[in-house]
């Protein structure tokens, strides 16, 4: 696990979490979760699978097995505003894709 101490303590300081928080909402101690920061300690995988739940990540990413993707939370939301939500982030990235395309040429 590349990176795995850090990538936890980066997203639990980017939540605004002190270890004593974070250990609280997973069940755990705060030793557990310096020792996953310091990469003393590899959770198990129901951990990870809390862990990655906790900070709206996939496993693969903590693992540094896939590029970060950002997820936004769409609790509460309809099904309307879902889908105008992904048909604007399409749509900005077709605007980005096509940005990069003139850079280049």
């Amino acid at each position: 696990m590349v990176d795995f101490g850090n990538k936890i303590k980066e997203l639990r300081i980017k939540a605004g979490l002190t270890q004593q928080e974070l250990a609280d909402r997973l069940w755990v101690t705060k030793a557990t979760i310096s020792y996953y920061e310091q990469s003393q300690r590899t959770p198990s995988p129901e951990m990870l699978i809390k862990l990655a739940r906790e900070f709206h990540v996939t496993t693969d990413s903590l693992l540094g097995l896939e590029k970060e993707r950002r997820h936004i939370d769409v609790t509460g939301l309809g099904e309307d505003d879902i889908r105008f939500l992904e048909a604007t982030a399409q749509m900005l990235r077709d605007k980005n894709s096509r940005s990069k395309t003139h850079e280049k040429g």
